[in-house]
């Protein structure tokens, strides 16, 4: 047995029969997924193959075997090293085990192996794709490592659960300056940044103010700033006014899977998730078991996430090749079952056939929809952050949180004032963010959780001792502290939220 058989074993495990003219020269770490993965990373394979792309796949398994096996991260040592070593990782949908136990693999790879960036491209196919959309053309970029999903969690009383937002300058730094630099090496004209900093002034301000800061780097490039509801909104009904959204990880995730929808159909999206070191791309749909193993599936996002990767790897004459030919399919009518319509579709096919009908096309370009012209592949260099001179930070007080089960919150204030030391005096009472003491209303209703600002007069500076004197005195009046939150000012600015109606 020839090396080069050899290694077509070893590769595709007689799953997919392929014989290289060549070592290709690229390694890349390949996971083939679960439910219509192995269908739609078999196709993409024969296109990429077809297509002339130098890359070598080496094989890994993920997700649901590996869950299941008792692993309940689901990926092992030996796959983590594959991707560390080759730096891509082109991967199908895998499915998460529902119920408690497991966490999200996508999740995880994004966050450990530092890949900030998502980057999902949204564009109307109109008129062989259905759509209300016709001329949208945008590209969301959100971050990918922090925010809510951090998933940091904690049940903290009876009634109430905590889930901690965390929004770095760092983080903001990074993908606000990718999103710009995106921007500038693919020709688009417009940033937009969503936020909700009317209400979350600290974490959304932050990244609102890093927006602005950063967009006066770029005059050559429009910037805005919108609302999340209103811009989710406009995305919604009029997607041709946006170009590049960059937006934190939570509403990226929301406002991506819109877009990707009302351009046609979630099926043909791709993204391509980018860190400093490493990248991993794949479609943004899941790996839909009801229909596994019938080889019905919609390759198209997968495609497109090749695509992305190779632009990524410098291959993007290869990338160029492949998305005209998946162009002039889509143009010729040849749809798979998610897209096909009577008035718009020529051929209904299948997987298998839908690759067998984009190899055909390979070297030709689309007549109707217009064709892509890659003027660099090469990966966006975005510098390191480098760390800001430290702000004077001074101490100005304490948020305690209580678990109480009484309702009138007078009778709790009157508990926590036993508590007070020197200067340092209850100051404020909230209930699910709301000030219910002093002056209070009657028709708020309340939980379990209650959060006691405790402040100097002035505010003045504390220390942690008068803090720890605080949490002592609370043990010895039997009140059950769940958590506390120092308050700081940092070169005189506060840095903590009001109670709403304070």
């Amino acid at each position: 047995m020839d090396y080069i058989t050899k290694l077509n074993k070893y590769l595709y495990k007689n799953e997919h029969k392929f014989v290289p003219n060549k070592i290709m020269t690229k390694i890349i770490t390949v996971a083939k997924g679960d439910g219509i993965g192995p269908e739609i990373m078999d196709a993409t394979l024969r296109i990429l193959e077809a297509a002339g792309a130098d890359i070598q796949p080496e094989f890994i398994e993920v997700g649901e075997k590996v869950y299941r096996s008792g692993n309940t991260s689901g990926i092992t040592k030996e796959a983590w090293a594959s991707i560390r070593k080759n730096k891509i990782f082109f991967k199908a949908p895998i499915t998460t085990p529902q119920g408690g136990g497991y966490k999200s693999l996508n999740v995880t790879t994004r966050k450990t192996l530092g890949l900030f960036s998502n980057v999902r491209p949204c564009r109307s196919f109109y008129p062989f794709v259905k759509t209300k959309h016709p001329k949208m053309d945008l590209v969301i970029i959100r971050e990918n490592e922090e925010d809510l999903y951090a998933g940091i969690e904690h049940q903290q009383t009876d009634e109430v659960v905590q889930c901690l937002k965390l929004i770095s300058r760092p983080g903001c730094e990074k993908i606000i300056r990718y999103a710009f630099e995106y921007a500038r090496q693919y020709g688009r004209k417009k940033v937009t940044c969503f936020t909700k900093d009317n209400i979350m002034k600290q974490t959304d301000g932050l990244f609102h103010k890093v927006f602005k800061e950063i967009a006066a780097e770029y005059p050559e490039i429009e910037s805005e700033n919108l609302i999340i509801d209103i811009g989710a909104a406009l995305l919604a009904d009029s997607p041709e006014r946006f170009d590049v959204v960059v937006t934190a990880n939570l509403y990226g995730d929301v406002v991506s899977d819109i877009a990707a929808q009302i351009a046609g159909s979630v099926g043909l999206a791709g993204s391509a998730n980018i860190g400093e070191e490493c990248a991993m791309f794949e479609a943004i749909h899941g790996s839909a078991p009801d229909i596994a193993g019938k080889n019905i599936a919609n390759p198209s996002g997968l495609i497109q996430g090749a695509i992305l990767m190779l632009n990524h790897i410098g291959q993007s004459n290869v990338a160029e090749k492949i998305q005209n030919a998946w162009l002039k399919t889509m143009e010729d009518g040849i749809h798979t079952a998610d897209v096909y319509s009577p008035e718009r579709s020529t051929q209904k096919v299948n997987t298998t056939e839908f690759a067998d009908a984009v190899i055909a096309n390979l070297g030709q370009e689309p007549t109707a929809l217009t064709a892509v012209h890659y003027k660099n592949g090469q990966p966006l260099q975005i510098p390191k952050y480098k760390r800001k001179p430290a702000r004077q930070k001074t101490l100005a007080g304490v948020d305690v949180f209580v678990d109480w089960k009484g309702e009138s919150p007078d009778m709790l204030a009157d508990e926590l004032q036993k508590l007070n030391s020197g200067e340092i005096r209850l100051s404020m009472i909230t209930n699910r963010g709301i000030k219910v003491w002093p002056e209070g209303f009657e028709e708020t209703f309340c939980t379990d959780h209650w959060r006691c600002r405790f402040q100097a007069s002035d505010d003045q500076q504390v220390s942690k001792e008068d803090i720890i004197k605080i949490l002592s005195k609370a043990i010895d009046n039997n009140i059950d502290t769940i958590k506390t939150e120092n308050l700081y000012y940092f070169d005189g600015e506060p840095a903590f939220s009001l109670g709403q109606g304070q």
